[in-house]
């Protein structure tokens, strides 16, 4: 069973910048070619921010985040990346690393969950 292990969260101002770290127990690619952010706020529904196809490196953001956000995973394949600039109140949620083996854009199809890191953004 891989582990998905998330840190880098915090709490910053408006226009800051964060990067989110994933650590997988096994290689990554062991656990799925799709790996990805999602983000829940209170009250909100998860949404994906980004993913990455790791057999072809082809990366996906939802709209929101798109110039601001980077993905990317280490050459080793153990760790997850996601570089977050300009940051914005709206921003500030639980952000959750996920992997899959297929379809990255359905959130039904992530098979190992992290347990989370705080980002909270402030005006």
């Amino acid at each position: 069973q891989v582990q998905l292990q998330e840190s880098g969260g915090g709490s910053v101002q408006a226009g800051g910048s964060l990067r989110l770290s994933c650590f997988a127990s096994e290689d990554m690619y062991s656990s799925g070619g799709c790996k990805a952010w999602f983000r829940q706020a209170p009250g909100k529904e998860r949404e994906r921010v980004a993913h990455i196809y790791l057999q072809t490196g082809y990366t996906d953001y939802t709209d929101s985040v798109k110039g601001r956000f980077t993905i990317s995973r280490d050459s080793a394949g153990s760790t997850l990346y996601l570089q977050m600039n300009s940051l914005k109140p709206e921003d500030t949620a639980m952000y959750y690393c996920a992997a899959g083996p297929t379809l990255c854009r359905r959130e039904d199809a992530y098979k190992f969950w992290g347990q989370g890191t705080q980002v909270t953004v402030s005006s």
